[in-house]
C-alpha cells in the first residue's frame, strides 16, 4: 500500500462540529483529543535547557544514563527486573513506532496484524503500510493463522480497559502458539482508577507474573506524554526481548530515527522523579470525579474506562448524533466511529482540559 492509498486523516470529521461548539457564548470545551494542557514539570524544563549544547549527532541507541533511566523506572515503577541496557531502546514518541513496527520486525504483504477492537486507528495505520491485514479482535483464540504481530494496549484508549496479569499470560502464549510478536502499547499505566487499579499498579506485558521470566517476542512500549506531560518533547520508548530491541535498533539506524540529545537527558530527570507523576495523576483524577457522574447524570453509560485518560460513553445512539447534541453545548468529544467500527455508539471525552474547563463541561451537561 502507498502512502497515498490512506484514508483521510479522521480527525477533518470533526471540523464542523467544533466549528458549532466555538459559537457557544461560553466557549467550546474540547474534550476531543488527548493532548496534556497541564505544564512539564520543571525538573524536566531545567534539564533540557541544562542540555542544549547538542552539538553531536545524539545516539539512536540512547545516551547510558537514558538507558539505565528506563530500565531502573521499569524495576521500581512497573515491577520488571533483570532488564539489562541492551533491552531497551528510546524512540521518537510512541505513535511513530506503532505505524513503524510492523515495518520494523519484517511484517509484509498478507501477514495479519492484530489490534484491539477498539482501538487507537494507528495500529491498523501500521500494518496497511506494509500491505499486511488489520484484525480486530481482543479474544486470542480467535486471533487467525499468518498473525505475524499482535497489539495489546493497556490501559486503552479509547475505551480505558485494562487487562490483568492472567488477561496479559493469554495473549502472550497464543501469540507464541502462532509465531507472533506481541507488543503492549502501555502509555497510560500510571493512570489506573477503578477496581484493583485504585490500589494495585496496572501490569506490565514484562511483568514476571507473565512472561514467566522469558521476553522472547514480547515487548512493551511506553510513553512519557501522559505521566509527565512532555507530548511535545516526545519523550519515549520500548523495552523487551532483547533480540527483537538488537534488530529494531539497527533499523532505525538505518531510519536515522534519533532522539535529539536534549530530550534524552530530559527523559532521564522525568524517569528519576515520582513526585511530579503523582501530582499530575491527582490532577486527572480530580477532573474525573468531576466530569463522569456529571456525563452519568446526564443519560450517558460508562463503559470500561478503569484505567488511562478517557471515559468511553454512550446514550444509546449514534455517535455522530450524540456529537452534534454536545455541540450545541459547546462540548466537543471523539465519536466511537474513529476507534473501529465496534463502536459506532459511543463517544470519548478526553480528562486533558483544565480544571475549569471541566467544572464548565460538567455544569452545561447538568443543565
Amino acid at each position: 500500500m502507498a502512502v497515498r492509498d490512506l484514508d483521510d486523516y479522521p480527525w477533518d470529521a470533526v471540523a464542523p462540529y467544533a466549528a458549532r461548539a466555538k459559537e457557544h457564548p461560553g466557549g467550546i470545551v474540547d474534550l476531543s483529543i488527548g493532548s496534556p494542557v497541564d505544564p512539564t514539570p520543571a525538573v524536566v524544563a531545567d534539564a533540557l535547557r541544562a542540555a542544549t549544547d547538542a552539538h553531536a549527532y545524539p545516539q539512536t541507541v540512547g545516551t547510558p544514563a537514558l538507558r539505565e533511566a528506563i530500565v531502573d523506572w521499569y524495576a521500581r515503577r512497573r515491577g520488571v527486573a533483570g532488564l539489562s541496557v541492551d533491552e531497551v531502546l528510546p524512540t521518537v514518541g510512541s505513535k511513530e513506532l506503532v505505524a513503524l513496527l510492523p515495518l520494523l520486525i519484517g511484517v509484509g504483504p498478507g501477514d495479519i496484524v492484530v489490534h484491539p477492537r477498539a482501538a487507537y486507528p494507528t495500529y491498523a495505520v501500521g500494518a496497511k503500510l506494509v500491505g499486511a491485514v488489520p484484525v480486530a479482535s481482543d479474544d486470542p483464540a480467535a486471533w487467525p493463522g499468518g498473525t505475524k504481530l499482535v497489539w495489546l494496549n493497556t490501559p486503552g484508549n479509547p475505551d480505558g480497559r485494562v487487562l490483568d496479569a492472567a488477561e496479559l499470560r493469554a495473549a502472550v502464549a497464543r501469540a507464541r502458539e502462532l509465531g507472533a510478536v506481541i507488543a503492549s502499547d502501555e502509555c497510560y499505566a500510571e493512570l489506573g482508577w477503578d477496581g484493583p487499579w485504585v490500589d494495585e499498579p496496572v501490569p506490565s506485558i514484562l511483568d514476571p507474573q507473565v512472561t514467566g521470566g522469558d521476553r522472547r517476542g514480547i515487548l512493551s512500549v511506553y510513553s512519557l506524554s501522559k505521566q509527565s506531560n512532555l507530548a511535545g518533547y516526545r519523550a519515549a520508548f520500548l523495552a523487551g526481548d532483547g533480540a527483537l530491541v538488537a534488530d529494531i535498533l539497527t533499523a532505525r539506524k538505518h531510519l536515522g530515527l534519533m532522539l535529539p540529545g536534549p530530550v534524552q537527558a530530559a527523559m532521564v530527570a522525568a524517569l528519576g522523579d515520582d513526585a511530579h507523576v503523582a501530582a499530575q495523576r491527582e490532577r486527572y483524577r480530580a477532573r474525573r470525579d468531576v466530569l463522569r457522574p456529571a456525563l452519568e447524570r446526564a443519560g450517558f453509560r460508562i463503559d470500561h474506562s478503569e484505567g488511562g485518560l478517557y471515559l468511553w460513553a454512550t446514550e444509546g445512539r449514534d455517535a455522530w448524533e450524540t456529537m452534534g447534541a454536545l455541540a450545541e453545548r459547546g462540548i466537543l468529544a471523539g465519536p466511537g466511529h474513529f476507534y473501529g467500527e465496534h463502536f459506532p455508539q459511543h463517544v470519548r471525552f478526553s480528562l486533558t482540559a483544565t480544571d475549569e474547563r471541566i467544572a464548565e463541561a460538567a455544569r452545561r451537561l447538568g443543565a
